[in-house]
């Protein structure tokens, strides 16, 4: 997702030979996506289970193309404004399609030949090609089309790259990643998505597409990009799909600046699918010998329902996009325990906790850096100036560092790399280097002065990785970053980019961020970092190209969290999900929950806590301390097994999630009371999915606040075969009120 200068249909990628078939069959171990070639162009000839290519694209050619207000369907892989529509008795013009541009001598029209298609490198088990299209009139302004079909996982990728060769600029005005327009489909399709704000991220919600309407998903922060919508939906063909049946198209923008996804189920039953970067303030301006390469666009088929296109898209995130394979540590940060009122002693105090509890790694929030009068000891002053604040941390960050590692613990540090104070020696010194409105006043975000830098500039993001580099290499064995981000771009202008490319500064400021945080891991491979944004507005998969979990909502009552982590989890893996136990009553909603109800629901993510460990009884120590060692013991099941939802929080008065090793000789199944008013009638018996029927499994239940009291299953300690498991089920009971319980499995004998 950037832009350089290059000459016109330079530095294309290497190729290892020409695609001279009339069709292009990419397939994954379950689906198969067919191209076929209709004249000047590639065409979408089917999508779905796995067939003979040469069927699927003779099918495809014999489908009807119904005319409707836009034309005839074409099925192009990347149409465009102004491309043919033709049929049989009329000719038309392309309307919508997934790009728009303006030629440098003012023509608004693009219509495609193809140059090329080749296959390019790929890693193994997978299959890359590239398709290079040129407009007919402007033959140097070209598109050059991706797909990689993975091997290991149901999953395609796709994006563009633009190349203007001609001798001015072009202005594109619509530039999205991917666009998928066909028929035959379905005569009925149901959008599922999420969408949510502060403290109420990832809320699930499904509508049928009306017969001729368009739904449209989207968010317009420029930096806080996944509350208002998330990037990723399901689609089901047809009737609304389940967890186990029905056909789901799945996809994915990897994108954390403003972008939009449209859907529209035309009168005739086409299917008009968009997804990619929106320019809010006008268009993009590509100037003549540059390229820009647009976000990837990740997707999946499913015709078993929605849960395996989840766990499709799983195994793809942990395998393919993720900097950090494996599991996460549990984690103690420091926030919600002491917010900005700490000093040394009481660090060293909860580092003490921390390793008590079991805790591998120690956070330290907000509130240690900066200087003087703009020492950051509230949220209105000192964002910016990544530097300790000695005046309450004398023997610096290091020291801190080295009484972690004394502890057997690792260290981390938080960031809010993308902005500053007005009051912060950054901005004093350097008063154009946040964005800003020419001649208008500012308007200033969180505590009453937090604004946005321009990330476009290079020299801001050189001065801003300079000061964390350095504070990094100062503080010896950090192991662990979280990457916050408070504000929106709230002030529409660039200083840097100038009167005539203001509208390139949505696309170019997330960029920017990128190329920042690519520099900071290339110079710090072996940090992990956390993806926050105000809560979950960093949970999608832009930012997961470079982050190794995200903060799924700074909600952290555990009631709430059940249906965050519920829909996090549609699309995004349990390893990448950070869940803490808090305090009580909970700092956000004031709700109570008991120890063992918060950390249960934490232990379907990367477990962590967030509280100062002082203020636990006794007995809840031992409880966490005895949860922390089973939750390791289930770590690699959880994080990097296989997702089943068994029961959903949005149908009844309880949830169930259920992961399974890759060797099926391991599971885990968690279950969470949602205000079940009576102790009577028993729930429908739980039954468990991805088991292997042929083994037997013994099923222990844990996180018992007394060992061997308060089971909520009759077969704790028995050993039961996969095939009744998943046939008959467990029965359980659940108390009124928040209840919830916790069951191991594992494999006897071969």
């Amino acid at each position: 997702m950037s832009t350089k200068k290059k000459t016109a249909g330079a530095a294309k990628a290497a190729a290892t030979s020409p695609i001279r078939a009339p069709f292009i069959s990419l397939e994954t171990p379950g689906t198969q996506l067919v191209l076929a070639r209709r004249g000047d162009i590639w065409t979408f000839a089917h999508l779905g289970a796995k067939c003979a290519p040469a069927d699927a694209a003779a099918l495809a050619a014999k489908r009807p193309f119904r005319d409707d207000a836009l034309g005839a369907c074409t099925m192009e892989t990347y149409p465009a404004f102004g491309c043919d529509r033709d049929s049989k008795t009329h000719e038309w013009c392309e309307k919508r399609g997934a790009l728009q541009v303006r030629h440098s001598d003012g023509d608004e029209s693009v219509r495609w030949r193809c140059v090329s298609a080749r296959d390019l490198p790929a890693p193994n088990g997978a299959r890359h090609i590239a398709i290079e299209l040129a407009d007919q009139k402007h033959d140097s302004f070209r598109a050059v089309q991706h797909f990689i079909a993975w091997g290991d996982c149901d999953v395609f990728e796709t994006w563009v790259e633009i190349r203007n060769g001609e001798p001015g600029a072009v202005a594109l005005s619509r530039m999205y990643s991917f666009c998928l327009e066909t028929t035959g489909l379905a005569e009925k399709f149901h959008l599922m998505s999420l969408s949510g704000i502060w403290a109420s991220e990832a809320t699930v919600a499904e509508s049928e597409i009306a017969l001729g309407q368009e739904t449209v998903l989207g968010a317009r922060s420029g930096v806080r990009d996944a509350w208002e919508n998330n990037p990723a939906f399901f689609l089901s063909l047809g009737e609304r799909a389940t967890e186990n049946t029905g056909r789901v198209l799945a996809g994915a923008l990897c994108w954390s600046g403003a972008w939009e996804i449209r859907a529209q189920h035309a009168f005739t039953h086409e299917l008009k699918l968009t997804a990619g970067v929106a320019n809010l303030t006008g268009p993009y301006v590509l100037d003549s010998g540059a390229s820009i390469t647009l976000p990837k666009f990740v997707f999946s088929w499913s015709g078993a329902g929605k849960g395996a296109a989840s766990r499709a898209l799983h195994r793809w995130a942990r395998q393919h996009r993720m900097p950090h394979p494996g599991a996460r540590d549990v984690l103690l940060n420091a926030w919600e325990g002491a917010y900005f009122d700490f000093d040394e002693a009481k660090l060293l105090d909860m580092m003490d906790g921390t390793k008590t509890l079991g805790g591998e790694l120690f956070v330290v929030d907000d509130g240690w850096f900066g200087r003087g009068k703009f020492a950051r000891n509230d949220d209105r002053v000192g964002l910016g100036d990544w530097f300790v604040n000695h005046e309450k941390l004398p023997r610096g960050m290091d020291f801190l560092a080295r009484e972690a590692k004394r502890r057997g613990l690792k260290f981390g540090l938080w960031f809010e790399p993308e902005m500053a104070t007005m009051k912060s020696d950054l901005l004093v010194a350097h008063p154009d280097w946040f964005l800003q409105e020419s001649g208008r006043p500012a308007r200033c975000g969180r505590g009453g002065g937090q604004v946005v830098l321009d990330m476009t500039n290079p020299a801001v993001r050189d001065e801003v990785f300079r000061m964390i580099d350095q504070t990094i290499r100062e503080t010896k064995d950090l192991a662990y970053i979280k990457w916050d981000a408070n504000c929106d771009i709230n002030n529409a202008g660039s200083p840097y980019l100038g009167p005539e490319r203001q509208g390139n500064l949505w696309f170019d400021y997330t960029t920017g961020v990128y190329e920042l945080f690519a520099r900071l891991r290339a110079a710090h491979p072996h940090i992990v970092f956390q993806a926050c944004s105000s809560g979950g507005a960093h949970c999608e998969y832009g930012f997961l190209e470079h982050a190794d979990e995200f903060w799924g909502s700074d909600d952290s009552c555990a009631q709430q969290r059940v249906f965050i982590q519920w829909g996090e989890g549609q699309f995004y893996p349990a390893c990448a999900m950070a869940a803490h136990v808090t305090a009580v009553p909970n700092h956000q909603t004031g709700r109570d929950a008991s120890l063992k109800f918060r950390f249960d629901v934490a232990m379907s993510g990367r477990l962590g806590f967030e509280l100062h460990p002082k203020n636990m009884k006794p007995e809840e120590v031992e409880f966490a301390r005895r949860g922390v060692e089973a939750y390791k013991r289930l770590r690699p099941v959880v994080q990097l097994g296989d997702l089943y939802r068994l029961a959903s929080p949005y149908e009844g008065d309880h949830a169930a999630l259920m992961f399974v090793s890759g060797d099926k000789r391991r599971a885990a199944v968690m279950v969470y009371g949602l205000g079940r008013q009576l102790k009577h009638g028993r729930p429908a018996p739980l039954l468990l999915d991805g088991l292997d029927p042929e083994k037997r499994y013994r099923i222990e239940e844990i996180n018992l606040v007394e060992p061997g009291k308060g089971l909520h299953v009759d077969i704790s300690g028995k050993t039961i075969g996969g095939a009744a498991l998943a046939a008959a089920g467990i029965a359980f009971d659940l108390a009124p009120g928040d209840d919830s319980f916790v069951l191991e499995l594992t494999a006897v004998g071969r």
